[in-house]
């Protein structure tokens, strides 16, 4: 948020006591979390890394440091872009929601996309539980109205439309997932609006002409992800997307500058408590 950005995405997936917790993956993973210890010294679930976030509590989770990334291979793209921060905890949504209104963010839009598999229901929560959950932690912390959903689980969406018909959604595709959705035929923007969807956010490779076109007869925005060359964002800029969702937001800044597109302001840092 320091450096000016439109919007931040979480990912966020429920626990076994149904804490809402930021993770990008359904099972605790090996590059992005460590083990320190068990939550008590018989811990039958330990080590945790590997099991389902579903399956472990908040307090088993919080025992993990996500502060260090782990590459599993020397050319791991991300490595060299990380600053490790030993010692991180799994945070949970409410404490990240306090956080952005503590400094103040106002301005920036909270896109929070909801992890879910439907093809693998030991790993997911009840969609409309779930949902409902995180809508229920947004209205607490005055975020609803600048928020969005995002899911791949286009059941989430519907939900979604039906409890804050007033909230984007966006309806998250990608060419590997396309088989969870048996009957989208070949408009997959009017099955996204017909699931609920404000907005259809593709993988980039699947974004063309025709797309396009399909997406304004039915009336949608299109946010693509994950772009992090400008090349690429130009393209993606001139086949007419309204949003680019990048790991690079400083990249995508200095191509908004050439572009001469309204940038947003930085957000200043929260200041240290003092005694």
């Amino acid at each position: 948020m320091g450096l000016g950005v439109h919007a931040l995405e979480l990912d966020v997936a429920l626990t076994a006591d149904r804490r809402l917790v930021l993770t990008h993956d359904l099972t605790v993973s090996p590059v992005t979390s460590a083990d320190t210890r068990p939550v008590r010294p018989d811990d039958p679930c330990f080590p945790y890394v590997g099991k389902p976030i579903n399956s472990l509590t908040l307090a088993q989770l919080r025992t993990l440091d996500v502060g260090v990334r782990l590459p599993r291979h020397p050319d791991d793209p991300f490595a060299p872009t990380q600053a490790a921060m030993p010692e991180t905890r799994m945070p949970t949504l409410g404490a990240v929601l306090g956080l952005v209104n503590a400094c103040e963010a106002d301005a920036v839009r909270l896109h929070v996309e909801l992890k879910s598999d439907p093809t693998r229901p030991e790993l997911t929560p009840d969609p409309e539980l779930f949902t409902e959950q995180v809508m229920d932690e947004l209205e607490r912390h005055g975020r609803l109205d600048n928020a969005a959903i995002l899911s791949f689980d286009w059941r989430i969406i519907g939900h979604a439309a039906e409890l804050a018909p007033g909230t984007p959604r966006f309806a998250l595709i990608e060419l590997d997932t396309l088989h969870w959705h048996d009957d989208l035929g070949d408009d997959l923007a009017a099955a996204a609006r017909d699931a609920g969807a404000t907005t259809l956010s593709p993988e980039h490779i699947m974004v063309d002409e025709r797309l396009m076109a399909q997406t304004a007869a039915a009336g949608l925005d299109v946010a693509v992800w994950t772009v992090n060359d400008t090349t690429l964002g130009a393209r993606m800029l001139d086949l007419g997307v309204s949003g680019i969702v990048t790991d690079y937001p400083d990249r995508m800044r200095e191509l908004w500058r050439e572009r001469g597109l309204p940038l947003p302001d930085p957000v200043k840092p929260l200041k240290p408590a003092t005694v």
